[in-house]
This record gives C-alpha cells, sequence and structure tokens, in this order.
C-alpha cells in the first residue's frame, strides 16, 4: 500500500481535495452584487434592502447599524432575515447544507457578514448556544471569515 489508510491523498483518478463538498460560489447575478453598488454609491442600507429584500448584504448592514446603536433585538431580527434569505441563495447555487462557504468570493460576503451579525447579536441577547452554532457554522464556511470580517467592521 502507498498512501497511508486514515489520510488518502488520492482514490482512483481524484484527488483527496475533490472528494469532499466543494466550495459553493453564489452567483454573478445575485442581489447582492448590486445592493454593494448602491452602498458604495451612498444609498441608505434600509432603501437597498426594501427594493433588493433578497440581499443578505443589505441586512446584515441594517443589523450592524442597529447593533452599533444599541438595537441587540432588531440587529438579531435584521440579521436572521440576510441569514435565511443567504441560505436560500445559496441552495439555489448548489449548496448542500455542508461545505465551504469562501469569504474571498465577493458574493459570499453578503451571506458571511450576515451570519457574523446573527452570532454576535445572539450572544449579546443571552442566546449562548446560537452564538456557539453561527461561530462553528462560520469557521467550517470559511476559517478566515470571522477575523476578515471583524477586521472590516474596524
Amino acid at each position: 500500500m502507498s498512501q497511508p489508510i486514515g489520510s488518502p491523498v488520492s482514490i482512483g483518478n481524484l484527488d483527496a481535495s475533490q472528494l469532499g463538498p466543494q466550495p459553493t460560489h453564489l452567483p454573478e447575478d445575485h442581489p447582492d452584487v448590486e445592493a454593494k453598488s448602491r452602498i458604495d454609491a451612498g444609498e441608505e442600507p434600509l432603501d437597498v434592502a426594501h427594493d433588493l429584500p433578497a440581499s443578505s448584504l443589505a441586512w446584515a448592514l441594517l443589523a450592524d447599524e442597529a447593533f452599533d446603536e444599541g438595537r441587540k433585538v432588531d440587529s438579531y431580527a435584521y440579521a436572521r432575515v440576510g441569514y435565511h434569505r443567504g441560505l436560500d441563495a445559496l441552495r439555489q447555487a448548489g449548496w448542500r447544507g455542508a461545505g465551504p462557504i469562501p469569504y474571498s468570493h465577493e458574493v459570499n460576503r453578503g451571506f458571511l457578514r450576515a451570519l457574523y451579525a446573527l452570532g454576535r447579536a445572539a450572544a449579546s441577547i443571552g442566546e449562548a448556544e446560537e452564538a456557539a452554532r453561527v461561530e462553528k457554522f462560520l469557521r467550517e464556511s470559511d476559517p478566515e471569515a470571522i477575523d476578515r470580517i471583524a477586521a472590516d467592521l474596524r
């Protein structure tokens, strides 16, 4: 046998990196693309969320604003909407509940930011178990996501 049993390098014609779920990339026509463009142009997240309710990014930004203003329950609610809109989009993009959701793919960032905001708001209102589940989900999606999002918020 040429490779250890517990950590195969290849199986048949497949490289070991091809064996698990492949990364999911939201499509370039996802509403977060337009939302980011409009927000970068100075539009308010509330107006963008109104016009593009499927945008996780708009909801994540509303969650950030509410959190910064001390409205933790509002932040939780906004983040939860963005999270669920993102789950819907990920499923449409082929995600099956597991596998990488890379932060490096810019269109994925709205969902990951909404997920981050959900965990932060959950922790702030005493939902420790949910906050832990969200942190685990974020780390499994992309191990760098939490640090990258935290840096973006500074």
